[in-house]
Order: C-alpha cells, then sequence, then structure tokens
C-alpha cells in the first residue's frame, strides 16, 4: 500500500509543478521566435534611417523579392550610406545602385542571403536595381534621390513589374 501511495504522491507533484513548468517554458520559446526584430511587426518605422553598425554611415535596408525590390528609405542627404541588403526571394539575386558618378553592387546572393554594401553619396539621381540574368527588365527596379531633405516617411514598394 505505501508504494502505491507514492505512485500518487509523485503524480501529483508533476502535475502540479512540472507540467505547468514545462507549459510556460514552450510558450515563451514561441514568443521569442515570434517576437524577434525591433518591435515594429517587420515594417518600416516612420523614423529616419539607422544609424549602421559602421562608423560614420546610416543604413538603409533594401528587400529583393522575385522581380521587386523595396527600399527602407528613397530620398537620402548626401553621405555614406550601408545598405543591407537581403534576398528573401526564390532567385538569386543582387543589388546595383549607378548614377553620379558611382557604380557598386553586392555579389549574387542566394536566396536567403544578405550583404552589406557601403557607398557614399553625392546630390543626383541613382538607379537601383538587380543586375542578375535580365530581372531589371522583369521590374526589379527603382531610383534613388539624393540631396534636399531625407525622406522620413515608412518604406516604399518599389516597382510592380512596370518599372520606375
Amino acid at each position: 500500500m505505501e508504494g502505491r501511495d507514492m505512485t500518487t504522491t509523485l503524480m501529483t507533484f508533476v502535475r502540479r509543478n512540472v507540467g505547468p513548468g514545462l507549459t510556460a517554458g514552450a510558450l515563451a520559446g514561441i514568443l521569442v521566435a515570434c517576437g524577434g526584430g525591433n518591435g515594429n511587426g517587420g515594417g518600416s518605422s516612420p523614423s529616419a534611417p539607422e544609424k549602421s553598425g559602421k562608423a560614420g554611415t546610416t543604413q538603409v535596408d533594401v528587400k529583393l523579392v522575385d522581380f521587386k525590390m523595396q527600399l527602407s528609405e528613397k530620398t537620402l542627404k548626401a553621405g555614406a550610406y550601408t545598405f543591407v541588403v537581403k534576398n528573401d526571394g526564390h532567385h538569386d539575386h543582387s543589388m546595383e545602385i549607378e548614377g553620379s558618378g558611382t557604380e557598386q553592387k553586392t555579389r549574387t546572393l542566394a536566396p536567403g542571403e544578405s550583404a552589406n554594401l557601403t557607398v557614399s553619396l553625392k546630390d543626383g539621381k541613382y538607379q537601383v536595381y538587380c543586375p542578375v540574368d535580365g530581372h531589371k527588365d522583369l521590374g526589379m527596379k527603382t531610383e534613388l534621390t539624393v540631396g534636399g531633405s531625407a525622406s522620413t516617411g515608412s518604406g516604399t514598394n518599389t516597382t510592380d513589374g512596370n518599372g520606375y
């Protein structure tokens, strides 16, 4: 009879103490996995571009998807910028920026890969596009304006397959 009382006591302990702890731990893990990011739900914030990790540069996020580009800012002041480029598409992509005497690009990025491109921009208009396999002609292009006052609006979806 004593062994049965011990089993009952152990099962009661597990149900009351261990079970809720495991449930809370699992819930915390799910919330952490879903939370991530900078707290703005993955959208663009209505603030000026963030300072990047590189001293003296400002960060511009670039999202590449299949035959579309999204820049967090399209109007900037002259200065040094780090473009943080992420390929969220299903094909290889790259980002090239060209204009006002500048022509620089990232390496080709496989799906899911990211790269940083730091460039000093002068006043003027710049073409930003994907130089991979005719993707520019399929709509992966946009225009960036440098000069005047910098944009502080939300992110800009560019190109719906119709070019600039």
